[in-house]
């Protein structure tokens, strides 16, 4: 096969290093994908900038919001061949008990590009082949789309999608969704079309702008309200709108210590908390309130591939806008892309193109 080049993590902090290597035939059950895109995660920045450890030892190519197209593959994958592809952010093995039993999201030994494997910020990425999410060219082409700007369906919007999944978002439910950036602003969307009224919240009323004409009926800046304000602006919303006073499906997506505060002060009767952003922060509280409100919290590590067809066909049919929310990059900014991201210079998610 042909040169390649990953852009490697060494240390902490330091810059990437760009590195050539030669592509190897992929081995049995696994394919090898040219890369056409792959997103910056705030899980990229918390790996590079933050001291989070990945599951493999540095140095290591980050990124795992990957599309591509499959230009070889090992046996078993053969019917994947020159097709179009997006690789789920996480790979389940899918035949321990755990995946046998449908529970992909806490397979043991699942595979995360950019943490357990080499990642996406490269030309070219190996991967087991068993579970890519293929995708129409004709339908892509038809919604104004590039294979490129798909790549984020891998993590920013199937995570919120699941979640959303989890929580049974029905029509008729309120979804509160806690920080509008690069996953909450699907998870706006993706709740709005599966039929409940959104509120958003966040501290940025920029952000908050930009998603009225996408999904949020209500917009709230934290800032403006403490705890018990904050909870009562949601309650007269609710009044007004002849909704529902209990049974609230609440996204926490901000990955930030005031956002899970936030999150947990908004229980009510029969609640949902979506815990979707990360963060290393602690914080404390009452869990007997869960049980007082007979409430639940719900965690959301990453996206079994079962959800990712019907995510996509979301994208496709145009009930989630992309284009105004990502701008493309050329990869070799890579560096400075994470710094602008790291500085919050960045009003779209990144998509890097090799």
């Amino acid at each position: 096969m042909s040169t390649a080049y990953r852009w490697m993590m060494t240390e902490v902090g330091k810059p990437f290093e760009k590195v050539h290597f030669e592509l190897e035939p992929p081995p049995s059950g696994e394919v090898c994908v040219e890369v056409a895109g792959c997103g910056v995660c705030h899980t990229d920045l918390g790996f590079l900038y933050d001291g989070v450890k990945t599951n493999s030892e540095l140095p290591l190519t980050l990124g795992h919001e990957i599309s591509g197209r499959v230009i070889a593959a090992g046996a078993g994958c053969e019917a994947s061949l020159g097709k179009a592809v997006i690789i789920p952010a996480v790979l389940p093995c899918y035949e321990c008990d755990l995946c046998k039993r449908g529970l992909h999201n806490i397979c043991r030994s699942q595979k995360m590009p950019g943490n357990d494997i080499q990642g996406g910020f490269a030309s070219h990425i190996t991967v087991p082949g068993h579970c890519l999410c293929e995708v129409d060219e004709a339908k892509l082409d038809t919604a104004g789309l590039e294979l490129a700007d798909v790549s984020v369906v891998a993590d920013a919007v199937t995570t919120p999608f699941q979640a959303a999944a989890q929580a049974d978002v029905q029509p008729g439910d309120l979804a509160i969704v806690i920080g509008v950036g690069g996953v909450g602003g699907y998870a706006v969307q993706i709740a709005n079309a599966m039929g409940a009224t959104v509120i958003a919240i966040d501290v940025d009323s920029a952000k908050l702008e930009s998603y009225r004409d996408f999904g949020a009926a209500l917009t709230l800046n934290a800032t403006e309200y403490d705890t018990r304000s904050l909870k009562k602006a949601v309650q007269a919303f609710v009044k007004e709108n002849n909704l529902r006073s209990t049974e609230w499906k609440i996204f926490e997506c901000s990955g930030s210590a005031p956002g899970q505060a936030t999150a947990f002060s908004l229980l009510t009767f029969g609640a949902t908390i979506a815990v979707v952003g990360f963060t290393m922060a602690k914080q404390e509280f009452r869990l007997s309130n869960l049980m007082a409100f007979h409430a639940k919290a719900q965690g959301n590590w990453g996206c079994a591939p079962t959800y990712y067809p019907a995510t996509l066909q979301m994208v496709l049919d145009g009930k989630i806008a992309m284009k105004p929310f990502t701008q493309q990059y050329p990869m070799n900014d890579i560096n400075q892309i994470f710094a602008d991201a790291h500085a919050h210079k960045l009003t779209a998610r990144a998509i890097l193109v090799p």
